[in-house]
């Protein structure tokens, strides 16, 4: 059935008028601390985690710097529209903003008693935005992240669901994957969401848009599913592992990768119809991957941030 998003009051923006705000802390150690997601945009790395660990490299993640941060809220998600331009979010329903490349940053959303945390955000330009998060949560934003609108995306009171992923595909489509063998679609930038059928009734953790129509989903448990139909119908994919799978990635050369916990990465070389299973030896989780632009790939995980080596077996320590 077609999901309406509600237009409740907006939201203000800033509440450190009454909350004190804490700043991230100094960790020597801070690029070997737990990190939950990461992206690469104009020639910079930025990843988040643990603690309020920012944490920003110029050299395709050979070294890292840490960034100050108003907040020690443990960060799951980053979207940076250009390497000036960018938004974290986190635990305590936590939305941040730079637009210096991460030099400085405003909090711009912050919300404790609301006990959910924000898992992630995506932009369409500099200006509309989503945050999605647990128990439902989510949040619009039509001035860049100023200010914040709640929106329901399931009209059915009984699925709050934690909604866990966002991507965009390359037919403009949206797709959300959420707890509870859910996953949603929308069709029109976000204004309405699509159910769709679930091919699974265990947590969706990340989705992967292929070519056109095209998509990947997994989570729980080592489950994989393909759609050539945009979610309509859905086929099960071997992946030889029960691990927790997180994140996925469609490579420059159009490989893909799924990482997950356990050491788990997944790799295909046919549009995701088969993958092949390697194990990082350390089997610490994964929780994303990302490409730079000279082909390099960052594993993002329980260990920090590592450049996989040569051999795809083994990560070379960050420094």
């Amino acid at each position: 059935m077609l999901l309406s998003a509600g237009l409740p009051s907006t939201v203000v923006a800033e509440s450190s008028t009454t909350d004190a705000v804490e700043h991230s802390v100094e960790a020597p150690l801070a690029s070997r601390s737990l990190l939950l997601d990461g992206v690469f945009v104009d020639g910079v790395t930025v990843v988040v985690g643990e603690r309020g660990h920012v944490l920003i490299s110029e050299d395709r993640g050979r070294n890292w710097r840490q960034l100050e941060i108003p907040s020690r809220a443990t960060l799951t998600g980053v979207h940076f529209h250009d390497k000036k331009l960018g938004w974290v979010v986190g635990h305590d329903a936590t939305i941040l903003r730079t637009a210096d490349g991460g030099e400085t940053w405003d909090r711009v959303y912050y919300d404790p008693e609301e006990e959910s945390p924000l898992f992630d955000i995506w932009f369409r330009d500099a200006e509309n935005g989503f945050a999605a998060g647990a128990y439902g949560l989510f949040l619009v934003t039509a001035d860049g992240g100023t200010t914040w609108t709640r929106q329901t995306v399931d009209e059915d009171e009984y699925n709050d669901f934690h909604l866990h992923h966002i991507a965009r595909s390359e037919t403009g489509r949206l797709y959300m994957a959420a707890e509870a063998g859910t996953i949603y679609r929308s069709d029109d930038g976000g204004r309405t969401w699509l159910s769709l059928p679930s091919p699974y009734e265990g947590s969706f953790f990340g989705t992967l848009p292929l070519q056109e129509d095209a998509l990947l989903l997994f989570g729980l448990r080592g489950h994989m599913f393909r759609s050539e139909d945009a979610g309509d119908t859905w086929q099960e994919i071997e992946t030889g592992t029960v691990a927790l799978l997180n994140r996925g990635l469609r490579r420059n050369n159009g490989t893909l990768i799924v990482v997950g916990h356990e050491g788990t990465l997944l790799i295909s070389d046919d549009g995701g119809r088969s993958f092949t299973l390697r194990e990082q030896p350390d089997r610490q989780a994964l929780a994303t991957v990302i490409e730079t632009d000279d082909g390099g790939l960052i594993l993002i995980g329980e260990f920090g941030a590592n450049r996989l080596a040569e051999d795809g077996t083994t990560a070379d320590p960050a420094q």
